[in-house]
């Protein structure tokens, strides 16, 4: 497939990819989009234009909408259809190609929109489901010879986050304040996290409701999922360690995570599927799957310390997963546990068995005990205030590059109580 808007052939967003968001344009009105290139598209007045009459099952203009929910909603059957539509407008010699007043009015320049959080996220569940980070871990908090726990490899491990705390790509994060308890003391103090970190995480994204004490199965899985981002999981490490047993995370997460802008559909995915790691032992037959589950999808993470250089600390691919997100929802969904449109589902950090694709600060230092050297005599433990993290997402083969762009936030200082 060849576009009539011309790109890089770097660029994340090729007409293979052709994902979901939301934008201010023009500083003006709000309305769902997607993008080619730097070209961000109106979808909103190329409906009211008549492009997408053919579809019929979509009956009313749902990009008009301050979020792409009520368009997910709609089901793979309908959304596919509108996103190969898109492709096709775009193509070479296309109908649109030839509209120079639709041209006009629906296409705008990068710097003549802003991105918008694209979903109202009902719910949100982080999983943990890399074995390389779970082993880590516990090498490090706990026995290094039985570094996973038991339930480890026989299910998705998981925990029920914050979705109000999600927020968009460039916000800044203010640093948290918590309970920690310093390792020679007897009791804990308050204080500002002194060992903030970030977790290299995707999430998907449901496009169904379902009842309490429906199940969505492995198999079925696919349909309910529509599309994917990058997720930022930021972790106060001294908060969580001293909260977490015997319930689990709490105040050292869920002072804020950062999504990406554009929803990538698993659709324009579908030629990176690859296979998934042996598990052992066997899974319970709800969790059995067939075929390639899982996705070669490259990442990086950047650290930039304020008025200095960035710097590449790690490269990780999600393909590494022990559990695919098909077994995380089916898991999820098993006690009857229902599910709304928008709930974004984290994947938990993501590392490889290569010190340089280890996907947090926490490997990355070993704990603090092996700083990073950074460029201009910098080194990190964990995160400072001033620093800049950005995590980037793409997948390539065979000439086809799809992309998820970005996901950057900067760290401020605590704000301790007066």
């Amino acid at each position: 497939m060849k576009s009539f808007i011309e790109y890089s052939s770097d660029s994340d967003f090729s007409i293979h990819n052709i994902p979901f968001g939301v934008c201010v344009f023009n500083k003006e009105f709000i309305a769902c989009a997607t993008r080619i290139g730097d070209i961000v598209i109106d979808l909103a007045t190329l409906y009211d234009l008549g492009y997408f009459e053919e579809i019929t099952e979509m009956d009313e203009n749902v990009f008009e909408a301050y979020t792409i929910n009520e368009f997910i909603e709609l089901g793979k059957p309908v959304t596919n259809k509108v996103r190969e539509k898109i492709q096709q407008l775009l193509l070479e010699d296309s109908l649109l190609s030839k509209d120079e007043r639709t041209i006009t009015d629906c296409f705008y320049n990068l710097d003549e929109i802003q991105m918008m959080m694209p979903l109202h996220i009902p719910n949100y569940t982080d999983f943990y489901s890399s074995i390389q980070h779970a082993t880590n871990v516990g090498m490090m908090f706990r026995d290094p010879a039985n570094a996973l726990l038991p339930n480890w490899k026989h299910l998705p491990v998981g925990y029920h986050g914050r979705a109000s705390s999600i927020v968009l790509s460039g916000i800044d994060i203010i640093r948290p304040c918590g309970q920690i308890k310093p390792p020679d003391a007897d009791k804990p103090i308050f204080s500002a996290s002194k060992q903030l970190d970030f977790e290299l995480e995707m999430a998907f994204v449901v496009n169904k409701n379902t009842d309490l004490g429906d199940r969505i199965s492995v198999a079925e899985a696919e349909d309910a999922i529509f599309g994917m981002m990058i997720f930022n999981d930021w972790s106060a490490r001294d908060i969580q360690s001293w909260e977490y047993v015997p319930l689990g995370p709490f105040l050292g997460k869920n002072f804020g995570s950062s999504i990406s802008p554009w929803i990538v559909t698993l659709e324009a995915l579908k030629p990176f599927k690859t296979e998934s790691p042996k598990q052992e032992p066997e899974v319970l037959d709800y969790l059995k799957f067939e075929g390639d589950k899982n996705y070669d999808i490259n990442l990086e993470v950047y650290l930039k310390p304020e008025n200095s250089e960035e710097n590449l600390i790690s490269q990780s691919n999600y393909k590494f997963m022990y559990w695919n997100m098909f077994q995380q929802l089916a898991h999820h969904t098993v006690n009857g546990c229902n599910v709304e449109v928008g709930d974004v589902y984290a994947s938990g950090t993501i590392s490889g068995e290569d010190k340089k694709s280890y996907g947090s600060m926490l490997e990355l230092s070993w704990k603090g005990t092996k700083p990073l050297q950074l460029k201009n005599g910098i080194e990190r433990k964990f995160i400072e205030d001033g620093d800049t993290i950005t995590m980037k997402a793409w997948s390539e083969k065979d000439g086809i590059r799809v992309g998820f762009g970005e996901v950057s936030g900067k760290i401020l200082p605590a704000i301790l109580p007066k």
